[in-house]
Protein backbone atom coordinates (compact mmCIF):
# COMPACT_ATOMS: atom_id res chain seq x y z
CA UNK A 1 0.00 0.00 0.00
CA UNK A 2 3.18 2.72 0.89
CA UNK A 3 5.03 1.48 -2.26
CA UNK A 4 1.09 2.00 -4.39
CA UNK A 5 0.72 5.53 -2.35
CA UNK A 6 3.63 6.69 -3.82
CA UNK A 7 3.34 5.73 -7.29
CA UNK A 8 0.27 7.97 -7.08
CA UNK A 9 2.22 10.80 -5.48
CA UNK A 10 4.77 10.90 -8.78
CA UNK A 11 1.67 10.90 -11.11
CA UNK A 12 0.52 13.70 -8.84
CA UNK A 13 4.04 15.78 -9.32
CA UNK A 14 4.16 15.06 -12.57
CA UNK A 15 0.32 16.70 -12.90
CA UNK A 16 1.80 19.29 -10.82
CA UNK A 17 3.85 20.35 -13.42
CA UNK A 18 2.07 19.81 -16.48
CA UNK A 19 0.32 23.13 -16.82
CA UNK A 20 3.00 25.26 -15.21
CA UNK A 21 4.89 25.99 -18.79
CA UNK A 22 1.41 25.89 -20.68
CA UNK A 23 0.77 29.50 -21.06
CA UNK A 24 4.12 30.90 -22.30
CA UNK A 25 4.27 28.10 -24.98
CA UNK A 26 0.68 28.45 -26.26
CA UNK A 27 0.65 32.94 -26.01
CA UNK A 28 1.75 33.42 -29.03
CA UNK A 29 -1.16 31.40 -30.43
CA UNK A 30 -3.85 32.33 -28.62
CA UNK A 31 -3.13 36.21 -28.02
CA UNK A 32 -4.15 37.20 -31.77
CA UNK A 33 -7.15 35.25 -31.21
CA UNK A 34 -7.89 36.87 -27.49
CA UNK A 35 -6.99 40.71 -29.75
CA UNK A 36 -5.04 41.62 -26.64
CA UNK A 37 -1.36 43.09 -26.22
CA UNK A 38 1.11 40.49 -25.91
CA UNK A 39 1.95 42.02 -22.52
CA UNK A 40 -1.44 40.51 -21.37
CA UNK A 41 -0.10 37.13 -20.67
CA UNK A 42 1.56 38.87 -17.63
CA UNK A 43 -1.71 39.47 -16.16
CA UNK A 44 -3.02 35.88 -16.54
CA UNK A 45 0.20 34.53 -14.79
CA UNK A 46 0.10 37.09 -11.83
CA UNK A 47 -3.48 36.10 -11.43
CA UNK A 48 -2.87 32.20 -10.99
CA UNK A 49 -0.17 33.13 -8.89
CA UNK A 50 -1.77 35.14 -6.78
CA UNK A 51 -4.22 31.90 -6.03
CA UNK A 52 -1.26 29.82 -5.53
CA UNK A 53 0.12 32.09 -3.08
CA UNK A 54 -3.21 32.58 -1.38
CA UNK A 55 -4.29 28.83 -1.02
CA UNK A 56 -0.62 27.84 0.06
CA UNK A 57 -1.29 29.90 3.23
CA UNK A 58 -3.79 28.84 4.42
CA UNK A 59 -3.63 25.63 2.68
CA UNK A 60 -3.10 24.21 6.55
CA UNK A 61 -6.47 25.03 7.66
CA UNK A 62 -7.78 22.81 4.77
CA UNK A 63 -5.56 19.85 4.98
CA UNK A 64 -6.50 19.72 8.65
CA UNK A 65 -10.16 19.23 7.85
CA UNK A 66 -10.39 17.17 4.96
CA UNK A 67 -7.03 14.99 5.05
CA UNK A 68 -3.95 15.42 2.10
CA UNK A 69 -5.69 12.76 0.09
CA UNK A 70 -8.96 14.71 -0.56
CA UNK A 71 -7.36 17.77 -0.81
CA UNK A 72 -4.88 16.69 -3.66
CA UNK A 73 -7.86 15.04 -5.42
CA UNK A 74 -10.06 18.33 -5.15
CA UNK A 75 -6.81 20.51 -6.43
CA UNK A 76 -6.12 17.99 -9.48
CA UNK A 77 -10.38 18.22 -10.83
CA UNK A 78 -9.65 22.06 -10.09
CA UNK A 79 -6.68 22.52 -12.59
CA UNK A 80 -8.66 20.00 -14.82
CA UNK A 81 -11.47 21.98 -15.04
CA UNK A 82 -9.55 25.02 -15.38
CA UNK A 83 -7.80 23.86 -17.95
CA UNK A 84 -10.75 22.42 -20.04
CA UNK A 85 -12.23 25.69 -19.00
CA UNK A 86 -9.03 27.33 -20.93
CA UNK A 87 -9.96 25.52 -24.40
CA UNK A 88 -13.37 26.64 -24.60
CA UNK A 89 -12.64 30.62 -23.56
CA UNK A 90 -13.40 33.21 -26.35
CA UNK A 91 -12.52 36.10 -24.68
CA UNK A 92 -9.70 37.52 -22.23
CA UNK A 93 -11.98 37.74 -19.26
CA UNK A 94 -12.71 33.65 -19.06
CA UNK A 95 -8.84 33.21 -19.27
CA UNK A 96 -8.65 35.58 -16.15
CA UNK A 97 -11.30 33.95 -14.41
CA UNK A 98 -10.46 30.73 -14.66
CA UNK A 99 -6.37 31.31 -13.84
CA UNK A 100 -8.35 31.69 -10.24
CA UNK A 101 -9.11 28.25 -9.45
CA UNK A 102 -5.85 27.24 -11.72
CA UNK A 103 -3.80 28.91 -8.88
CA UNK A 104 -5.83 27.92 -6.01
CA UNK A 105 -5.67 23.84 -7.20
CA UNK A 106 -1.67 24.51 -7.72
CA UNK A 107 -0.95 26.13 -4.32
CA UNK A 108 -3.40 23.71 -2.34
CA UNK A 109 -1.80 20.22 -3.73
CA UNK A 110 1.97 21.29 -3.47
CA UNK A 111 1.77 22.46 0.06
CA UNK A 112 -0.07 19.15 0.89
CA UNK A 113 2.16 16.64 -1.13
CA UNK A 114 5.53 18.27 -0.23
CA UNK A 115 4.36 17.91 3.70
CA UNK A 116 3.16 14.64 3.10
CA UNK A 117 6.54 13.39 1.49
CA UNK A 118 8.69 15.47 4.05
CA UNK A 119 6.99 13.13 7.19
CA UNK A 120 6.79 9.81 5.77
CA UNK A 121 9.52 9.23 2.93
CA UNK A 122 13.07 9.39 2.52
CA UNK A 123 15.00 12.38 1.50
CA UNK A 124 16.09 10.65 -1.95
CA UNK A 125 11.70 10.52 -2.72
CA UNK A 126 11.68 14.49 -2.30
CA UNK A 127 13.90 14.87 -4.87
CA UNK A 128 12.88 12.47 -7.36
CA UNK A 129 9.69 13.74 -7.09
CA UNK A 130 10.61 17.20 -7.75
CA UNK A 131 12.21 15.55 -10.95
CA UNK A 132 8.90 14.25 -11.98
CA UNK A 133 7.85 17.75 -11.50
CA UNK A 134 10.31 18.54 -13.94
CA UNK A 135 9.32 15.90 -16.52
CA UNK A 136 5.36 17.46 -16.54
CA UNK A 137 6.76 20.43 -16.69
CA UNK A 138 8.70 19.37 -19.83
CA UNK A 139 5.61 17.26 -21.45
CA UNK A 140 3.28 20.36 -21.10
CA UNK A 141 4.92 22.42 -24.01
CA UNK A 142 5.96 18.80 -25.93
CA UNK A 143 1.81 18.40 -25.71
CA UNK A 144 1.27 22.37 -26.85
CA UNK A 145 4.38 21.88 -29.84
CA UNK A 146 1.86 19.23 -31.38
CA UNK A 147 -1.19 20.00 -31.57
CA UNK A 148 -0.09 23.55 -32.38
CA UNK A 149 1.32 21.77 -35.87
CA UNK A 150 -2.14 20.94 -36.58
CA UNK A 151 -3.35 24.34 -37.66
CA UNK A 152 -2.68 25.84 -34.59
CA UNK A 153 -5.27 24.13 -32.48
CA UNK A 154 -3.98 25.44 -29.07
CA UNK A 155 -7.41 24.47 -27.89
CA UNK A 156 -6.62 20.67 -28.13
CA UNK A 157 -3.81 20.77 -26.89
CA UNK A 158 -5.07 22.41 -23.21
CA UNK A 159 -8.18 19.89 -23.92
CA UNK A 160 -5.89 16.87 -23.36
CA UNK A 161 -4.14 18.27 -20.52
CA UNK A 162 -7.06 18.94 -19.03
CA UNK A 163 -8.18 15.14 -19.65
CA UNK A 164 -4.90 13.72 -18.24
CA UNK A 165 -5.80 15.81 -15.30
CA UNK A 166 -8.91 14.58 -14.64
CA UNK A 167 -8.33 11.14 -15.02
CA UNK A 168 -5.18 11.50 -12.36
CA UNK A 169 -8.06 13.08 -10.20
CA UNK A 170 -10.42 10.18 -10.43
CA UNK A 171 -7.39 7.97 -9.27
CA UNK A 172 -6.69 9.90 -6.66
CA UNK A 173 -10.34 10.04 -5.38
CA UNK A 174 -10.02 6.09 -5.87
CA UNK A 175 -7.04 6.16 -3.46
CA UNK A 176 -8.60 7.85 -0.68
CA UNK A 177 -8.86 4.97 1.49
CA UNK A 178 -4.82 4.72 1.31
CA UNK A 179 -4.51 8.10 2.93
CA UNK A 180 -6.61 7.11 5.90
CA UNK A 181 -4.14 5.29 7.73
CA UNK A 182 -1.59 7.65 7.70
CA UNK A 183 -4.07 10.18 8.28
CA UNK A 184 -5.37 8.83 11.60
CA UNK A 185 -1.48 8.21 12.90
CA UNK A 186 -1.06 11.71 12.56
CA UNK A 187 -3.95 13.01 14.06
CA UNK A 188 -2.93 10.52 17.04
CA UNK A 189 0.82 11.86 17.14
CA UNK A 190 -0.96 15.76 17.15
CA UNK A 191 -3.30 14.52 20.39
CA UNK A 192 -0.51 13.07 22.35
CA UNK A 193 2.06 16.01 21.35
CA UNK A 194 -0.81 18.26 22.14
CA UNK A 195 1.31 21.45 21.00
CA UNK A 196 -0.38 22.98 17.76
CA UNK A 197 0.79 26.71 17.58
CA UNK A 198 -0.81 29.36 15.31
CA UNK A 199 0.54 30.90 12.89
CA UNK A 200 1.60 33.96 14.78
CA UNK A 201 3.53 31.91 17.06
CA UNK A 202 5.23 29.47 15.02
CA UNK A 203 6.63 33.16 13.85
CA UNK A 204 8.14 33.41 16.74
CA UNK A 205 9.70 30.17 16.97
CA UNK A 206 13.40 30.24 16.73
CA UNK A 207 14.89 30.27 13.07
CA UNK A 208 11.31 29.99 11.18
CA UNK A 209 11.05 33.59 9.94
CA UNK A 210 15.21 33.06 8.36
CA UNK A 211 13.98 29.63 6.61
CA UNK A 212 11.03 31.14 4.82
CA UNK A 213 12.94 34.41 3.57
CA UNK A 214 15.08 31.57 2.64
CA UNK A 215 12.96 29.94 0.66
CA UNK A 216 12.02 33.25 -1.18
CA UNK A 217 15.87 33.96 -1.95
CA UNK A 218 15.81 30.16 -3.64
CA UNK A 219 12.72 31.28 -5.92
CA UNK A 220 14.11 34.59 -6.67
CA UNK A 221 17.35 32.83 -7.86
CA UNK A 222 15.72 29.88 -9.77
CA UNK A 223 12.98 32.57 -11.27
CA UNK A 224 15.16 35.34 -12.34
CA UNK A 225 17.89 32.90 -13.43
CA UNK A 226 15.07 30.71 -15.96
CA UNK A 227 13.53 33.86 -17.07
CA UNK A 228 15.78 36.35 -17.85
CA UNK A 229 18.93 34.39 -19.03
CA UNK A 230 18.18 34.31 -22.70
CA UNK A 231 17.96 38.26 -22.19
CA UNK A 232 21.61 38.34 -20.72
CA UNK A 233 22.86 36.07 -23.32
CA UNK A 234 21.58 38.27 -26.07
CA UNK A 235 21.96 41.93 -25.13
CA UNK A 236 24.59 41.22 -23.14
CA UNK A 237 26.83 38.51 -24.72
CA UNK A 238 25.90 39.09 -27.91
CA UNK A 239 24.44 35.89 -28.63
CA UNK A 240 21.70 35.31 -30.79
CA UNK A 241 17.98 34.97 -29.67
CA UNK A 242 17.59 31.60 -31.06
CA UNK A 243 20.90 30.69 -29.63
CA UNK A 244 20.37 31.83 -26.52
CA UNK A 245 17.40 29.78 -26.01
CA UNK A 246 18.80 26.44 -26.14
CA UNK A 247 21.41 27.61 -23.89
CA UNK A 248 19.19 28.83 -21.26
CA UNK A 249 17.84 25.28 -21.47
CA UNK A 250 20.69 23.86 -19.78
CA UNK A 251 19.67 26.06 -16.60
CA UNK A 252 16.95 23.08 -16.61
CA UNK A 253 18.64 21.01 -17.53
CA UNK A 254 20.63 21.14 -14.67
CA UNK A 255 17.61 21.11 -12.33
CA UNK A 256 15.68 17.96 -13.94
CA UNK A 257 19.04 15.78 -14.14
CA UNK A 258 20.59 17.16 -10.82
CA UNK A 259 17.49 15.88 -8.97
CA UNK A 260 17.61 12.67 -10.63
CA UNK A 261 21.33 12.48 -8.81
CA UNK A 262 20.67 14.30 -5.98
CA UNK A 263 18.30 11.46 -4.82
CA UNK A 264 21.16 9.16 -4.91
CA UNK A 265 23.00 11.59 -2.45
CA UNK A 266 20.94 12.50 -0.41
CA UNK A 267 21.17 8.24 0.39
CA UNK A 268 24.95 9.28 2.12
CA UNK A 269 24.38 13.06 2.59
CA UNK A 270 21.81 14.90 5.22
CA UNK A 271 19.61 17.80 4.41
CA UNK A 272 21.85 20.50 5.36
CA UNK A 273 25.05 18.60 3.11
CA UNK A 274 23.09 18.62 -0.09
CA UNK A 275 21.99 22.37 0.86
CA UNK A 276 25.53 23.80 1.49
CA UNK A 277 26.72 21.74 -1.95
CA UNK A 278 23.88 23.41 -4.13
CA UNK A 279 24.93 27.04 -2.56
CA UNK A 280 28.72 26.00 -3.66
CA UNK A 281 27.98 25.05 -6.96
CA UNK A 282 25.55 27.96 -7.77
CA UNK A 283 28.51 30.25 -6.78
CA UNK A 284 30.57 28.48 -9.14
CA UNK A 285 28.16 29.00 -12.12
CA UNK A 286 27.74 32.84 -11.24
CA UNK A 287 31.41 33.30 -11.27
CA UNK A 288 31.59 31.83 -14.54
CA UNK A 289 28.66 34.23 -15.97
CA UNK A 290 31.10 37.12 -14.95
CA UNK A 291 34.75 35.83 -16.37
CA UNK A 292 35.07 37.23 -20.10
CA UNK A 293 35.61 33.97 -21.42
CA UNK A 294 33.11 32.15 -24.89
CA UNK A 295 30.70 30.61 -25.17
CA UNK A 296 31.85 27.03 -23.63
CA UNK A 297 32.27 29.25 -20.31
CA UNK A 298 28.58 30.70 -20.42
CA UNK A 299 27.42 27.50 -21.26
CA UNK A 300 29.17 26.09 -18.22
CA UNK A 301 27.85 28.44 -16.24
CA UNK A 302 24.12 28.06 -17.31
CA UNK A 303 24.34 24.25 -16.44
CA UNK A 304 25.96 24.59 -13.05
CA UNK A 305 23.34 27.01 -11.74
CA UNK A 306 21.03 24.69 -12.80
CA UNK A 307 22.67 21.65 -10.50
CA UNK A 308 23.44 23.88 -7.82
CA UNK A 309 19.57 24.51 -7.58
CA UNK A 310 19.21 20.86 -7.76
CA UNK A 311 18.89 19.53 -4.58
CA UNK A 312 17.96 22.50 -2.53
CA UNK A 313 14.60 23.30 -2.95
CA UNK A 314 13.72 19.28 -1.81
CA UNK A 315 16.28 19.24 0.88
CA UNK A 316 14.59 22.66 2.37
CA UNK A 317 11.47 20.73 2.37
CA UNK A 318 12.27 17.61 3.66
CA UNK A 319 14.42 19.52 6.44
CA UNK A 320 11.49 21.32 7.62
CA UNK A 321 9.53 18.37 9.79
CA UNK A 322 13.11 17.65 11.35
CA UNK A 323 14.23 21.41 12.03
CA UNK A 324 10.92 22.64 13.27
CA UNK A 325 9.17 19.21 14.34
CA UNK A 326 6.23 17.28 13.06
CA UNK A 327 3.11 18.95 14.23
CA UNK A 328 3.75 22.58 12.79
CA UNK A 329 5.03 21.09 9.65
CA UNK A 330 1.63 21.43 7.48
CA UNK A 331 0.96 24.88 8.77
CA UNK A 332 4.69 26.16 8.30
CA UNK A 333 4.81 24.49 4.60
CA UNK A 334 1.90 25.88 3.71
CA UNK A 335 4.04 29.55 4.64
CA UNK A 336 7.02 28.72 2.91
CA UNK A 337 5.13 27.40 -0.26
CA UNK A 338 3.36 31.23 0.29
CA UNK A 339 6.54 32.97 0.49
CA UNK A 340 8.63 30.63 -2.06
CA UNK A 341 5.92 31.51 -4.68
CA UNK A 342 6.01 35.54 -3.83
CA UNK A 343 9.74 35.27 -4.57
CA UNK A 344 9.66 33.39 -7.72
CA UNK A 345 6.42 35.58 -8.69
CA UNK A 346 7.71 39.19 -7.69
CA UNK A 347 11.40 38.96 -7.97
CA UNK A 348 11.76 38.32 -11.94
CA UNK A 349 9.39 41.64 -13.11
CA UNK A 350 11.45 43.73 -10.46
CA UNK A 351 14.83 42.35 -11.82
CA UNK A 352 13.79 43.33 -15.51
CA UNK A 353 12.34 46.65 -14.24
CA UNK A 354 15.79 47.11 -13.54
CA UNK A 355 18.11 46.06 -16.25
CA UNK A 356 15.98 47.41 -18.68
CA UNK A 357 16.78 50.74 -17.06
CA UNK A 358 20.35 50.36 -16.70
CA UNK A 359 21.88 46.66 -18.00
CA UNK A 360 21.60 43.20 -17.72
CA UNK A 361 24.73 42.55 -17.15
CA UNK A 362 23.50 43.10 -13.90
CA UNK A 363 22.27 39.29 -14.24
CA UNK A 364 25.02 37.74 -12.09
CA UNK A 365 25.65 40.16 -9.77
CA UNK A 366 21.79 40.30 -8.66
CA UNK A 367 21.79 36.53 -8.67
CA UNK A 368 25.02 36.59 -6.51
CA UNK A 369 23.05 38.77 -3.99
CA UNK A 370 20.06 36.58 -3.57
CA UNK A 371 22.26 33.73 -3.15
CA UNK A 372 24.57 35.31 -0.66
CA UNK A 373 21.58 36.14 1.24
CA UNK A 374 20.08 32.54 1.31
CA UNK A 375 23.33 31.53 2.12
CA UNK A 376 22.86 33.22 5.67
CA UNK A 377 19.35 32.96 6.07
CA UNK A 378 19.45 29.70 5.83
CA UNK A 379 22.78 28.99 8.05
CA UNK A 380 21.33 31.84 10.61
CA UNK A 381 17.70 29.32 10.92
CA UNK A 382 20.00 26.29 11.47
CA UNK A 383 22.12 27.60 13.52
CA UNK A 384 19.46 29.36 15.56
CA UNK A 385 17.33 25.73 15.85
CA UNK A 386 20.58 23.76 16.71
CA UNK A 387 21.13 26.52 19.50
CA UNK A 388 17.91 26.45 20.91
Amino acid sequence: MTLLLLIIIYLAFISLGLPDSLLGSSWPAIQPMLHVPVSYAGIVTMIVSGGTIVSSYFSSAIIKKLGTGLVTAISVIMTALALLGFAYSGNFLWFCILAVPLGLGAGSVDAALNNFVALHYEARHMSWLHCFWGVGATLGPVIMAYFLKQEGRWDMGYRTIGFIQLGLSIILFLSLPLWTKVRKEAETEKEENNTELSRSEILKKKGVLSALFAFFCYCAIESTAGLWGSSFLVFSKGITAETAAKWVSLFYLGITAGRFLAGFLTMKFDNRTMIRTGEGIILFGILLLFLPGGRLTLMAGLLFMGFGCAPIYPSMIHETPRRFGKVISQSLMGMQMACAYIGATFMPPLFGAIANATTFLLYPAVLLLFLCMMVILSERSTHAVTEG
